[in-house]
């Protein structure tokens, strides 16, 4: 399983997004992403952590960086749950999990005692040069965009 550290060159990509064309990380050279994994559109912990990069969304794009949700579901699913919450920024489709795994984002979970394989709700800061700059293996739903703001903050 690869293992993306920081100081990592981020992995690139390009997937179809909520926005209707395909987003690349490479899309955003004078800009930083928070790259967030998460398991399924709509459900408890999901909404949760893109409500809270939702609310916390102009003040991530004052400090520099755009927000990209990638989970494996379709862009019709994405679409439902960005207008459902009001969300501002993209959700990317990786239905086979491609991306996921190249950033170590996806494999084995317990899921209330039950042994699944998916993706893992992580998230990666970028810096606008590529390199990972701090990664969170284990999230908490309700305060990670606050988390990831501190980080932030903390860089300036």
């Amino acid at each position: 399983m690869v293992d993306i550290l920081k100081g990592d060159s981020a992995p690139t990509f390009s997937l179809p997004a909520s926005t209707g064309s395909n987003i690349s990380n490479e899309d955003f050279p004078e800009s930083g992403i928070v790259l967030y994994f998460y398991p399924k559109d709509d459900t408890p912990g999901c909404t949760k952590e893109a409500c809270g990069f939702r609310d916390s969304f102009d003040e991530l794009v004052e400090k520099g960086f755009v927000v990209l949700g990638i989970s494996r579901d379709n862009i019709e699913s994405h679409e439902k749950f960005t207008n459902k919450y009001t969300l501002p920024f993209p959700l990317l489709s990786d239905p086979d999990a491609v991306v996921a795994k190249s950033y170590g984002a996806y494999g084995t979970k317990n899921m209330y005692g039950r042994i699944t394989e998916g993706v893992l709700r992580q998230t990666f800061l970028i810096d606008k040069n590529g390199i990972v700059i701090k990664v969170w293996k284990r999230v908490k739903t309700g305060t990670h965009a606050e988390d990831v703001l501190n980080v932030i903050n903390d860089l300036n």
